[in-house]
């Protein structure tokens, strides 16, 4: 009897130390997938910055990059040729800035009364009506501004041309409203319960704790999503291309055509531009100039969040 008592633990631990070896190879296993799912997204991204980069070199080698950053003059499809990006970036920020103007405070606004005025029954049927703009293919957005939006704003504005970046901020606007909206009502209800039970204990009204209170303990995660649309309206493609036109202008006023990088990238992408030449590298350039852009905002964006995340401590 004590010796098949002993085979019987025996047994029972080696089973034991099975189970326990299959579950630290399934770990192992799910650990190296996750490793390389990540070292996909880095080498992707290094991928990129290489081919802008090799690309970019060869523009650069024949345009020089004072004249590209500095010059007011962009026709590099027409004869005599002209590589002054400043065009460009105006365009892009003319729009993306009207955008942020429509896409900030009514998504703000909307974020305070989800998350501290609709009852649940409200909340369930608005947040997701909201979020389902950002559903929506740009593309439809775009034909939305031409055919409708348009209209109604030289109908409004009789000097409106036919395409202008007023009539694609508005759209970009609410392209990016989901994303402001849902972030900053995350942030609102993060907010600690004894933040908000603090302010009422001081005989605060329902308005004085949101705008006063809450706002400010969370204004680390909304200027985040603040930067978030504006990195976004940035990068927008399609409804800026339909909407805005392709005439580069260097002009505040959004009731003209204007182009932006992005919609001069698609402009040149989908033509008949041979391989090679230096209207062809121009794009590599372009995107560089994009993607240098993005890049100080996403460092902007940290500075910021760390600074008010340091205040707020």
């Amino acid at each position: 009897m004590p010796n098949d008592t002993a085979k019987v633990a025996t047994a029972g631990s080696s089973l034991q130390d099975q189970a326990l070896l299959k579950i630290r190879w399934s770990e192992i296993a799910v650990v190296r997938f996750l490793q390389v799912c990540a070292w996909i997204s880095v080498l992707t991204t290094v991928s990129i910055v290489g081919i802008l980069i090799v690309e970019s070199s060869a523009f650069f080698a024949v345009i020089s990059l004072g004249s590209f950053i500095t010059g007011t003059d962009w026709s590099p499809l027409i004869e005599p040729r002209s590589f002054g990006v400043v065009p460009l970036i105006m365009g892009t920020v003319v729009v993306s800035v009207g955008a942020c103007i429509i896409a900030v405070p009514i998504g703000l606004a909307s974020a305070i009364y989800l998350a501290e005025y609709a009852s649940l029954r409200v909340r369930r049927f608005l947040k997701p009506t909201i979020e389902l703009l950002a559903g929506i293919p740009s593309v439809v957005f775009g034909y939305f501004a031409v055919t409708s939006v348009t209209p109604f704003l030289q109908w409004f504005l009789p000097s409106t041309e036919v395409f202008n970046a007023a009539s694609a901020a508005i759209v970009l606007g609410f392209m990016v409203l989901p994303m402001v909206a849902s972030l900053c009502d995350d942030a609102i209800r993060a907010a600690p319960r004894s933040v908000r039970e603090g302010g009422f204990a001081l005989a605060a009204t329902k308005a004085e704790v949101s705008v006063d209170i809450l706002l400010p303990a969370s204004m680390s995660a909304i200027m985040a999503s603040f930067i978030l649309a504006f990195a976004r309206a940035i990068g927008e493609t399609m409804a800026v291309a339909l909407a805005a036109g392709s005439t580069p202008n260097m002009t505040l006023n959004p009731l003209v055509s204007m182009q932006t990088m992005t919609g001069y990238i698609v402009q040149v992408a989908m033509g008949d531009i041979p391989h090679g030449t230096i209207e062809y590298q121009s794009i590599f350039a372009v995107a560089a100039t994009l993607f240098g852009i993005t890049l100080s905002l996403n460092l902007l964006s940290q500075m910021i969040v760390r600074r008010f995340a340091r205040h707020w401590e």
